[in-house]
């Protein structure tokens, strides 16, 4: 089998944004995707050496409701910061995050994952891959947010890129 789907993730999401894309599901378009989502990741495969092994159950899943979770919270929080609290009181800090994820698919997601939630965004990863500088919009406690972020974010991930 995987010699036929090498990235058989990829394969899925080549064949979901073709048929986004077409914006129609017709049974031409899925033949014509589904060549797309066979052949692609099989030329592409030599890029692709060290592929991370990735667990999509229930730690991706758990992983995926937390965030989107907080991505709604987050909004009203930043939406109740903006309409209610002067600019010079905001807490605006740089946060210095060490990282114990050791693939740069997991740093990237980490990564992804805090600029996704409004009011935090990450700006840089250190030139060895084990800090991580996040701009957040309002802090009262550095040490605790960093704290969040890895209890949060990146201890999931750890499972999750196991």
């Amino acid at each position: 089998m995987k010699h036929l789907l090498p990235h058989p993730g990829l394969s899925a999401m080549l064949l979901i944004v073709w048929l986004l894309m077409a914006n129609s599901i017709t049974v031409g378009g899925v033949v014509l995707g589904g060549v797309f989502a066979l052949i692609l990741p099989k030329f592409t495969q030599p890029f692709w050496p060290d592929r991370p092994r990735m667990r999509f159950g229930r730690p991706f899943l758990a992983y995926l409701a937390i965030v989107l979770l907080d991505i709604v919270v987050a909004n009203f929080q930043v939406a109740w910061l903006i309409l209610f609290r002067r600019s010079r009181d905001l807490r605006a800090r740089w946060l210095v995050v060490p990282i114990d994820l050791t693939t740069p698919e997991a740093i990237t997601m980490l990564a992804g994952t805090i600029s996704l939630t409004p009011g935090t965004v990450s700006s840089d990863v250190s030139a060895d891959g084990r800090f991580l500088l996040v701009h957040a919009l309002d802090v009262a406690d550095e040490a605790a947010e960093v704290g969040r972020i890895k209890t949060r974010y990146e201890a999931r991930l750890q499972r999750i890129f196991a």
